[in-house]
């Protein structure tokens, strides 16, 4: 029998950060993932963007979240001799001068001015982005190559004989109060990282996803030398010299993984009038992001069973909330240290007692 401390069940963004966070804190972790099974974290564009939405509100613990990030990325990079971090500023191009001066009302609080550059370099963008009333920068932002990190994690782990390339199925564990058995292997905790598939897990079930279909375009440009992320309502983000995703979509109807010719209209409509050279559509991706009734994760335990847990619903901030809430978790595990109430599925336990 061989035993591990813990198996990690699902390897997106979040199964990966968790895994590498607990085995850099001496535990031994197996890390298991399915064969073909689809995955959001392969198709997002895996964007780290402080500031959101209309009034550039600061996301949900940025102060925490986005120093806490940045050094993590960069650190498994340094230990993996690997590339997939990218920091990067996100340009936002005004659309009036009514939004200019709202956008100049919403950055005067010093706890978002903090992110932002109000005076960004406007000519340098304006043959490539259509900025006729300028623009401005928010900082800490970037993006993680997802497919390339998820794949230095794989080996990471699969080169210490610990990485499972498995369905596992829930009926197949053996779950005691102090272990869970799988495949002959005892374990002392499973903690499923599973995205959107822990609806259909009969262990978390109860738990009020609410799920959202999101599609990117990947497209072949020339002559666009910017480097920065640009928003104005839809994404442009720079992979290489050639390379753009174009992004994204929300829909929470038709949650399969198909992408749509609805899905392709709406993104080139919105960068119709933004992106100023040509462009080529070569690809088109969907996926379903594992977003939540509240719009905050499950962390925890299950209530009747203290050897199984679930680490998921990070939705669309999967990227940004990893890092910080991995580190949160792991004390929680290793030493008893209270979990922020705001994402403790005990916040939900009144709907696992219904079911």
């Amino acid at each position: 029998m061989t035993e591990g401390d813990y198996l990690i069940v699902g390897q997106g963004v979040a199964g990966s950060v968790l895994a590498w966070t607990l085995d850099q804190m001496g535990c031994r972790v197996w890390l298991a993932d399915a064969p073909e099974q689809p995955s959001a974290s392969r198709v997002a564009a895996g964007i780290v963007n402080p500031l959101t939405g209309r009034k550039l509100v600061r996301t949900w613990r940025a102060d925490d979240l986005f120093p806490f990030l940045h050094r993590f990325y960069t650190q498994v990079e340094a230990k993996l001799s690997g590339s997939f971090f990218h920091p990067r500023s996100v340009y936002r191009p005004y659309r009036s001068l009514a939004e200019k001066n709202d956008y100049e009302t919403y950055t005067a609080d010093p706890e978002v001015a903090r992110y932002v550059n109000q005076s960004p370099d406007n000519q340098f963008f304006a043959p490539y982005i259509t900025n006729a009333f300028g623009g401005l920068e928010v900082k800490q932002a970037g993006w993680l190559d997802l497919n390339r990190f998820v794949d230095l994690i794989r080996t990471y782990f699969s080169k210490k004989e610990q990485f499972i390339l498995a369905n596992i199925e829930y009926n197949k564990l053996i779950i005691n109060e102090s272990s869970v058995l799988f495949d002959g292997r005892r374990f002392e905790k499973v903690i499923f990282c599973d995205g959107v598939m822990a609806r259909e897990n009969p262990l978390f079930a109860w738990l009020p996803y609410n799920p959202a279909k999101g599609q990117v375009l990947t497209a072949r440009v020339s002559n666009y030398p910017i480097k920065h992320i640009v928003n104005q309502g839809a994404f442009i983000l720079p992979v290489d010299d050639t390379t753009i995703k174009i992004g994204a979509t929300y829909s929470w109807h038709d949650l399969d993984w198909q992408t749509t010719t609805d899905g392709r209209a709406f993104l080139e409509a919105k960068i119709r009038d933004l992106l100023r050279v040509p462009y080529e559509v070569i690809g088109q991706s969907a996926g379903i992001r594992p977003a939540t009734k509240d719009r905050r994760p499950f962390l925890g335990l299950h209530p009747a069973y203290p050897s199984v847990g679930i680490f998921g619903g990070l939705g669309s901030k999967g990227v940004s909330l990893a890092p910080y809430l991995a580190r949160q978790f792991a004390q929680f595990l290793l030493t008893g240290e209270e979990l922020d109430p705001e994402v403790n599925i005990q916040r939900c336990l009144s709907l696992y007692y219904r079911t």
